[in-house]
């Protein structure tokens, strides 16, 4: 098909292909409804599909009678147990079926998919009215019977464009320019099509414990794509959807109460973990704080207290330790960052419900972003073995981050911007370091990632990290730098074209950042009952409440130039702040602006956002030394980045697990000689005289067990180098986790090397750790082969091991390629690994090279 021969409205998509069929979609909440118009003179075939798409686990479809088919999918893709339950109506009856067979991996034979003739129907159309169910056929009827009892195409057609107007009417804007007009409500309508209801008419849906519920007093709903949309769809939801924002956190509460915890990335009731923090409760305190009724409290904070207090994904050591070293989980920096913020949501939660130990607790965590805070660079940078990752370069993405760098991560304290703006230190050097963001190179280093996009320096507004920093300017008192930039991204990343957005939607976020900026307005931190001004894109605009109030805003001289504020009125009162609260715009006040097309600073930040709490926070200190495996002996330096503290460590057997000393004082540098386990921490007299404490920074060390050398006669990836070339031969063995540094990954090419023993030695034994995970393009060597050798000139062949995983096995896999041979004597060993080579056509990176991931070499 062309797509001159597309049309698309809200409710309605149509399209004639080349071989003249036409069809036509609409919709209820729960039943697509089709059309299609075959030529006059042809004879009129389907195809009725159900193995498609991913992974079919368990399928069923059945001929009810001449014109209706039933039955149902279970699936496996990115939710791993996705259940749809069917029934089709067809207006016409088909006079043929051929059931097409497939067997099931149980064994059992199902049909996959029914030819249907329908004869010729001399210019009749064919109606389809196809009703689904996460709960069971006979839901599925019930939902067709309920919403779509007739065959009126243009009806439903017809009442599907109603309820999208009156959904998009919440916000009306005035314009000229229809592109814009366009723009906006493209970006409304995207906001709108997530989360969607996951429930039947009469309230029964699927649960996070695969049993069926009945929903009572709210709706079902699913997609919630929070690392994403808690940043602005969510406090978008909190002004013209507020029903549904209950309805959101119900069903948050229902998964917490059937799953063991609330969503972090839920689809079709499934947990996918594909993102990281527990955002929920930035959605759930948010709400609590702009006082949005329709859910418990209580429960809303059992709920997130127990999310926030799990062992897994990096938490275990972000609740000791205070942070995440990248020797505890990969994506360290970034979860140890938006875990911060989220306790902070926890915090106002506590106050609000007046849980002050709970606060306390939360508050104190909140402020865990600043252990990964490096002064001496001015960057969040990662922790490896007690002191910073070295070498360091911001613009680098790689996997202490998040998709993306530390420049898109160095920002991310929307919860303690003031906190912030004293670890750079202060408010004009944090203010160069947003131009230095916006002016630099906007090139990366490190790993392609396709989410960095929309580049303005290394602000990437084509990715969610980045949303807010526009408007961080306004807490260095300078609105006029907010203004530029947000008008800047308004008009160049948006566009009414079929690439119109400059990123990845992503459920909403990408335009609900466009529809609040262009309304005038942005909320930095989610749980902060106030949003910050940007610059307004319409010259008026009216958002109609569900309290029956109308928030108006006016924007006086607004030109492609005028686009900075003059002055600022909610009703009459004149702003001096560069912030506007949410409940002037609950009581439908009225926003006026005067627009100038010179900047102005007459706009003063509200109050900076930082956490308080009675207790000072004290950094953890860092454990500084050249390499955690050494030769002879090691010199190890502590650091403390707070003022008036003292350092403290003690010493821990590596192997045996024994306290070798009790703590000392640390004063100068010292060494050591044999493997251990460090621990240090810092400590400070407060105001009140009390000692406080920090949490403690945790390293170990290890002797090497050999004096070998060796030669790499191949490449390795900078990013996967596990510590150097010695890095496989050093007694330290990675773990599945790879994305935590201690493999070294090879790409498109075969693994070599020769490894010197320094003296003539009897060998009989050798291995060679390697890793698989298929979904990552990582997969185990087709074979190893070990030489030995006298002179590093002539080679024999010692041992040959062939791999025996399948490479469509997805489950992270470690494998010891071990071989014996008869004793000989070597003094060098070449290690040979073949690479997988190009990845076939079943594999997602069909075409691509695959790697080959090697840790730690034995001999003996």
């Amino acid at each position: 098909f062309s797509h001159k021969n597309e049309k698309a409205s809200a409710g309605h998509y149509s399209v004639t292909m080349d071989n003249h069929i036409t069809a036509e979609l609409t919709s209820t909440a729960r039943v697509g409804f089709h059309k299609y118009s075959f030529p006059e003179n042809e004879v009129a075939r389907m195809v009725v599909q159900i193995d498609h798409r991913d992974k079919t686990l368990e399928s069923q479809m059945t001929v009810v009678n001449d014109k209706c088919i039933e039955g149902f999918r279970r699936s496996e893709a990115w939710a791993k147990d996705q259940h749809i339950y069917f029934v089709i109506e067809f207006s016409e009856p088909f006079s043929k079926d051929i059931g097409i067979g497939k067997r099931n991996n149980d064994g059992k034979e199902t049909i996959s998919n029914y030819q249907l003739d329908f004869g010729q129907l001399h210019g009749k159309s064919i109606y389809i009215k196809v009703g689904i169910s996460n709960v069971s056929i006979e839901g599925a009827r019930k939902n067709l019977q309920t919403e779509l009892p007739h065959w009126n195409f243009n009806k439903v057609r017809e009442e599907a464009a109603a309820l999208w107007n009156k959904e998009l009417s919440k916000i009306e804007v005035s314009s000229t320019d229809n592109n814009k007009l366009t723009i906006f409500y493209t970006a409304l309508y995207h906001t709108m099509t997530q989360p969607n209801i996951a429930m039947d008419v009469d309230g029964k849906y699927r649960g996070r414990d695969n049993n069926i519920h009945t929903a009572v007093g709210f709706t079902y709903y699913t997609v919630f794509s929070l690392w994403d949309t808690f940043r602005a769809a969510h406090p978008l939801y909190t002004i013209i959807d507020q029903q549904r924002t209950a309805d959101f956190i119900n069903t948050f509460l229902a998964q917490y109460e059937q799953g063991g915890r609330l969503p972090v990335w839920e689809l079709a009731s499934n947990e996918t973990d594909c993102m990281i923090g527990y955002h929920s409760v930035s959605v759930i305190a948010d709400a609590i704080v702009k006082g949005i009724k329709g859910f418990d409290y209580q429960k809303a904070l059992e709920a997130c207290k127990h999310s926030a207090m799990l062992d897994h994904l990096g938490l275990n050591a972000y609740k000791n330790n205070g942070f995440i070293s990248m020797d505890d989980e990969h994506e360290s920096v970034s979860k140890t960052l938006e875990y911060a913020y989220d306790d902070w949501c926890i915090a106002q939660i506590a106050m609000k419900l007046n849980k002050i130990e709970d606060y306390n607790y939360f508050i104190k965590r909140s402020q865990s972003w600043k252990n990964v805070f490096d002064p001496e660079t001015g960057f969040m940078r990662p922790k490896k073995n007690g002191g910073w990752l070295s070498p360091f370069e911001p613009r680098e993405v790689n996997n202490n981050y998040t998709e993306g760098n530390s420049w898109q991560y160095t920002f991310f304290v929307p919860q303690d911007v003031k906190g912030l703006m004293m670890k750079m230190g202060g408010q004009q050097k944090f203010e160069n370091k947003l131009d230095e963001l916006f002016s630099t190179s906007n090139k990366t280093t490190g790993r392609e990632q396709a989410d960095i996009t929309g580049l303005i320096g290394q602000y990437a507004h084509g990715n969610e990290p980045s949303h807010h920093m526009t408007y961080l300017y306004n807490f260095c008192k300078q609105p006029s730098q907010t203004q530029y930039r947000v008008h800047q991204i308004l008009n160049d990343f948006y566009k009414n074209d079929p690439d119109g957005l400059i990123g990845n939607e992503d459920c909403g976020q990408m335009s609900a950042w466009y529809v609040l900026s262009a309304l005038g307005f942005y909320q930095v931190t989610p749980g902060a009952e106030y949003f910050m001004l940007g610059s307004p894109a319409f010259p008026s605009a009216s958002i109609h409440l569900e309290n029956g109030k109308i928030f108006s805003i006016n924007a006086h001289n607004l030109t492609t130039d005028k686009y900075y504020i003059l002055s600022a009125k909610m009703n009459k009162n004149k702003l001096l702040l560069s912030s506007i609260a949410y409940k002037a715009m609950m009581a439908g006040k009225s926003l006026y602006f005067v627009m100038s097309d010179k900047p102005e600073n007459k706009l003063l930040p509200l109050g900076l956002p930082q956490n308080s709490t009675r207790e000072t926070f004290i950094t953890v200190p860092v454990i500084q030394a050249n390499s955690k495996v050494f030769e002879d002996s090691l010199r190890i330096e502590l650091k403390s980045y707070d003022t008036n503290t003292k350092l403290f460590y003690w010493l821990q057997d590596a192997e045996n697990k024994n306290f070798v000393t009790a703590a000392i004082e640390y004063t100068t540098p010292f060494y050591i000689h044999e493997n251990v386990k460090i621990a240090a921490y810092c400590t400070k007299e407060t105001a009140s005289g009390s000692p406080r404490r920090s949490n403690s920074s945790i390293a170990h060390f290890y002797k090497r067990p050999n004096n070998w050398t060796i030669k790499i006669n191949a490449t390795y990836n900078p990013q996967y180098s596990a510590g150097g070339d010695k890095g496989i031969i050093d007694g330290v063995k990675g773990e599945t986790n790879w994305r935590k540094g201690e493999w070294q990954g090879y790409q498109s090419q075969d693994f070599e090397c020769v490894i010197d023993l320094q003296k003539e030695t009897e060998v009989s034994k050798f291995s060679a750790s390697f890793l698989q995970d298929s979904r990552s393009w990582i997969l185990m060597p087709v074979k190893v082969e070990f030489y030995t050798s006298l002179d590093n000139v002539h080679f024999t062949l010692a041992s040959t091991i062939q791999n025996d995983i399948d490479a469509k096995d997805y489950e992270v896999r470690i494998k010891d390629f071990a071989g014996e041979a008869t004793l000989q004597k070597a003094r060098f060993v070449k290690v040979k690994a073949y690479n997988y080579g190009k990845l076939p056509e079943w594999h997602q990176g069909y075409g691509g090279d695959a790697f080959i991931f090697i840790d730690e070499i034995g001999i003996r």
